[in-house]
């Protein structure tokens, strides 16, 4: 008896196979692969993770939101030590904080979480200089890269990048085209390309461009609104976010690019208030803002439909109330 393949079986208008009712087996060469390994590694789960803050004490904790939802944040973990100034990015599975400030010393640690478990930081490496102000970071799925920004004695315009999912300390990339540059406006990434906007040291309006998967120094890629500082950026593959800061324009605007090409930034709506320094994540559809100082410190989220412009909308709280958060989510631009 000749063997039965179902495979070339159609129904009459040769448009689909057959249909089994019942209880059935397969025996074949061709099969499907089910996921294997720790759930928590199989990553992009749409989460948010904001870590650090001052007030004035130090925060160390972190917490977490579900981006496509609303409500407050849920705790996450600890940091090794309360921070501030964190630069936050991500893969699809590992959130990475680069140096933050402890108001009592200076440091160059690199830690890392698993985005989609809860728990402490574990210990990546560390930065090519120690650190008081972060310039931001940002990242694809494979390397991140920072800025330095103020370290002691000076002020740096020097980038540094890791390989996100091994350990060890960073490499230098380039440099950024200017000097003395520390506390952007904000930071962001598609797949390809990494935006670093804004700074003190002086304050400039200066937006830079790299290309993530080589090295070298950064490009001009256009100007802010204004010369601002201290706050952050968020992105989805298409559109790059910069929300809060502290130039001479209203801190509440919230200022876009299309990252793919070059050119200045334009106005997206506003925050709900004026607000330095608070931490930003996305999704592909939202950008969120949390914490920062108006200068009364808060722990307000507030979110935004990147696709569309408009006023951000509120979100929920964080655990903790503070300025200088840093934000990463699993679901990025930079992830393609």
């Amino acid at each position: 008896m000749s063997d039965l393949r179902i495979n070339n079986i159609t129904d009459r208008s040769g448009n689909s196979g057959p249909i089994f009712a019942g209880i059935s087996t397969v025996s074949t060469s061709a099969f499907m692969v089910m996921p294997s390994g720790p759930t928590e590694f199989r990553g992009g789960r749409g989460r948010g993770v904001f870590a650090g803050g001052n007030n004035p004490s130090v925060q160390n904790a972190m917490d977490y939101v579900v981006i496509a939802t609303t409500g407050n944040a849920t705790d996450f973990g600890d940091l090794s030590y309360g921070a501030y100034n964190l630069g936050g990015c991500a893969s699809a599975t590992r959130g990475i904080w680069f140096a933050g400030y402890d108001l009592s010393a200076t440091t160059n640690s690199i830690f890392y979480v698993t985005i989609s478990s809860q728990g402490g930081v574990n210990d990546f490496g560390d930065t090519l200089a120690a650190s008081q102000s972060h310039s931001g970071a940002c990242s694809n799925s494979t390397r991140a890269v920072r800025a330095q920004g103020s370290f002691v004695p000076g002020q740096s315009n020097v980038l540094e990048y890791i390989t996100i999912d091994t350990t060890g300390d960073s490499t230098n990339f380039g440099d950024l085209p200017r000097s003395g540059v520390f506390s952007l406006k904000g930071s962001c990434a598609s797949s390809t390309r990494g935006i670093f906007a804004g700074g003190k040291g002086p304050d400039t309006n200066q937006i830079d461009f790299i290309t993530i998967t080589t090295t070298g120094d950064a490009q001009d890629f256009g100007d802010l609104l204004s010369a601002t500082a201290e706050g952050s950026g968020c992105s989805n593959t298409t559109r790059g976010l910069f929300m809060s800061g502290s130039g001479p324009l209203n801190d509440e605007i919230i200022e876009y690019i299309t990252i793919a090409t070059t050119g200045n930034s334009a106005d997206f709506g506003d925050l709900s208030q004026s607000t330095e320094a608070a931490g930003c994540c996305a999704s592909s559809t939202r950008g969120l803002a949390a914490g920062g100082t108006t200068p009364t410190k808060v722990n307000t989220i507030e979110f935004v439909t990147i696709a569309t412009l408009g006023n951000a909308t509120d979100f929920g709280d964080r655990v903790v109330t503070g300025y200088g958060v840093g934000g990463l989510s699993d679901v990025h631009g930079g992830l393609g």
